[in-house]
């Protein structure tokens, strides 16, 4: 199709966000077929076919997101990237398929290590995978990070020094 890009143009980007700024999260059927029939325009957008994927997970069909997911990573770059990992490790969290979660969030967090986001769905897998210890080390040290309070920074030595216990370092 002449015209159609691999890129997040600015009529694209306002498009996706006009999309998703009307969905209804209660009927995500609108929205997916919006987006499947923006897809056939746009048939190897890495946006659009993370839009489609987010569609279906929001809807709740995380195994229909799973190969938009894994279409789209390629393609993405910044913010829409960081944000497809975490989706992507959080569905297939949300399928049982926690070693491959944990594959995404570890790779993700190396790639994005000022995400706290990333951080803490990666704890939510953690947890979810048993090692309950590991996801309150990795929810510490967010804290220890993020949380600028005078009690926090008093204590923030322990903190670490707890989360490096539970994490078994």
């Amino acid at each position: 199709m002449e015209g159609v890009s691999n890129e997040l143009t600015p009529d694209l980007a306002a498009t996706i966000e006009a999309a998703n700024a009307s969905r209804d999260r209660a009927n995500m059927r609108p929205t997916i077929d919006f987006f499947t029939d923006l897809l056939r325009q746009h048939p190897d957008n890495p946006y659009v076919q993370y839009e489609v994927g987010g569609a279906y997970d929001t809807a709740g069909l995380e195994e229909d997101a799973i190969p938009y997911y894994e279409r789209a990573l390629p393609g993405l770059s910044g913010d829409t990237r960081r944000r497809c990992l975490l989706q992507y490790g959080s569905t297939l969290r949300n399928l049982g398929r926690y070693d491959e979660s944990l594959e995404v969030f570890t790779k993700a967090c190396q790639e994005y290590p000022e995400s706290d986001a990333l951080r803490v769905f990666k704890a939510l897998t953690l947890n979810a995978a048993g090692r309950k210890d590991k996801a309150l080390a990795t929810l510490l040290l967010v804290i220890a990070d993020r949380v600028d309070s005078k009690d926090v920074r008093r204590y923030e030595a322990a903190i670490r020094g707890n989360a490096a216990d539970l994490a078994g370092h």
